[in-house]
């Protein structure tokens, strides 16, 4: 597909908006996700008009859909269908103290190397014996900048990737505020309050799906790195001795959260961190990786960290003065009280929307028209799971004669009380099958004459075609809702 031009200013990171560099997978270029993602109205950059801004998107309708479902089936998941996990909503902007006793205001920081000759900056980790790799994957290290072509760095610096901002009128040091970098600070800050409210006892999750903000060096790849992105976490409060089994069963739930919703096995890996990169508060870390078709290769989509008793001791000492202040309840023998530990499964929700379209995601040569017409060029198939599709369903009225539209508009308001339904009537059928294919609809639902008249088949059914296997079958109006629940289940 030809590439929306306007997109490049804000696609990549510094340095490489003059050019697209994104590699191919086995399946799809980042690119092609992109052209779709704009054109059919899943994502667009953020104030476009003005020239966009580097690590903002704005989703738009069918986007809102793809991320409300899959929020939807996390929530299920890990939420409703428990009885062991409630929920929070917490503020963007609390009071400050929170990020110092967590440690971010000191130490949340990436290494930063800046180009003397052009100034742009690039994010990087800092390997054995000095070596620098940017967040693309590019050596840097005594390489050329890859914007201007000048080998004049600066040293490696700390920069804060913290959203700074003021709460009230004036502009000081002492009304300086942040706006969070993740959500879960909100749950360890409501530990003790959720836990009295609630009655729970050990083990149990606090779980919490809301926006983060990371004023991160070198934005690129899409809605991979953002500046602004939603995450959805958990913090699974169990007693010390228990935190590794209750660990590697999150693991495993996670990895197969993931295959349910159809991602493929073999594009995902479980990579356990080794001890000399965990984080300081992290006993240990394993994360879900996917193979996204960008330089790096594979990167993560979601992390499993044991934080240990870590966040809550030090929430307990800044806050009231003693680290056991969140001690858990007398365990079964009555000896002793003891601060929980936690396991925290944290992914982005931006980052899992962009997996789950690259693995959906199908270019089928010749198309794949189920009538007469000659269709010669390439179709585009969005094969999502059933349950993330933003639309269940598509009503085409073959034409748009009175009789035909006036039943297909009853039956999409009938069904609209259930699942999002998507209505067509313009343009030919087999057009209007490949616009669905296009964004993932799995059913198309024709209302045509014998619908009103039944000449070839009975009259009161309509024809519903299934996006994957195009097998067409005959379903009853007053069964359809039976129909489609049973296949959406």
């Amino acid at each position: 597909p030809r590439i929306i031009p306007s997109l490049c200013s804000v696609m990549c990171g510094a340095g490489l908006a003059k050019r697209w560099n994104f590699v191919m997978s086995d399946k799809v270029s980042m690119e092609s996700i992109v052209n779709l993602c704009k054109r059919r109205g899943f994502v667009f950059p953020s104030a476009e008009i003005y020239g966009g801004l580097g690590g903002f998107w704005d989703w738009g309708p069918l986007g809102v859909l793809l991320k409300n479902n899959i929020k939807a089936e996390w929530q299920k998941t890990f939420v409703q269908q428990r009885n062991d996990v409630v929920s929070i909503d917490g503020a963007i902007v609390t009071n400050p103290r929170v990020w110092e006793a967590s440690g971010h205001v000191k130490n949340f920081a990436d290494k930063l190397v800046e180009c003397r000759q052009c100034h742009h900056r690039y994010k990087i980790d800092v390997l054995k014996d000095g070596k620098w790799i940017s967040a693309e994957g590019k050596d840097l290290h005594e390489k050329d900048c890859p914007s201007c072509g000048a080998q004049n760095w600066t040293e490696p610096k700390d920069f804060n990737t913290m959203f700074r901002t003021f709460v009230g009128p004036v502009e000081s040091t002492e009304n300086t505020a942040y706006l969070r970098p993740e959500t879960a600070q909100n749950i360890f800050a409501n530990f003790q309050s959720v836990r009295e409210a609630l009655r729970l006892k050990l083990p149990f999750g606090i779980a919490q799906v809301g926006k983060a903000f990371r004023n991160e060096i070198t934005p690129g790849n899409f809605i991979f790195r953002s500046r602004e992105f939603e995450q959805m976490e958990i913090e699974y409060f169990v007693k010390p001795g228990d935190d590794d089994s209750q660990f590697e069963t999150w693991v495993e739930t996670c990895h197969a959260w993931f295959l349910s919703l159809g991602l493929k096995k073999d594009h995902l890996r479980l990579i356990k961190q080794p001890k000399e990169e965990l984080a300081h508060y992290s006993k240990a870390t394993t994360d879900i990786e996917f193979a996204f078709p960008i330089e790096k290769g594979w990167a993560e989509l979601m992390g499993i960290a044991n934080r240990t008793d870590y966040d809550l001791k030090q929430h307990g000492q800044s806050a009231k003065g003693d680290p056991e202040a969140f001690a858990a309840p007398i365990d079964v023998e009555g000896k002793e009280k003891k601060v929980p530990f936690v396991i925290e499964p944290s992914m982005g929700v931006d980052r899992a929307a962009l997996a789950f379209l690259l693995d959906a995601y199908e270019v089928v040569q010749g198309g794949r028209s189920t009538t007469t017409e000659s269709i010669k060029e390439e179709e585009v198939v969005l094969k999502l799971h059933p349950k993330l599709a933003p639309y269940k369903a598509a009503i085409l009225p073959l034409s748009k004669k009175p009789q035909l539209q006036t039943v297909a508009q009853e039956i999409a308001a009938t069904l609209r009380t259930n699942w999002m339904i998507d209505y067509d009537e313009a343009g030919s059928i087999g057009k209007r099958y490949r616009r669905e294919d296009e964004i993932g609809t799995p059913f198309c639902i024709t209302v045509d004459f014998d619908t009103v008249e039944g000449v070839k088949r009975p009259k009161g059914t309509v024809t519903v075609r299934d996006r994957d296997t195009m097998a067409q079958e005959n379903v009853a109006i007053g069964d359809l809702t039976g129909w489609l629940q049973t296949k959406l289940s």
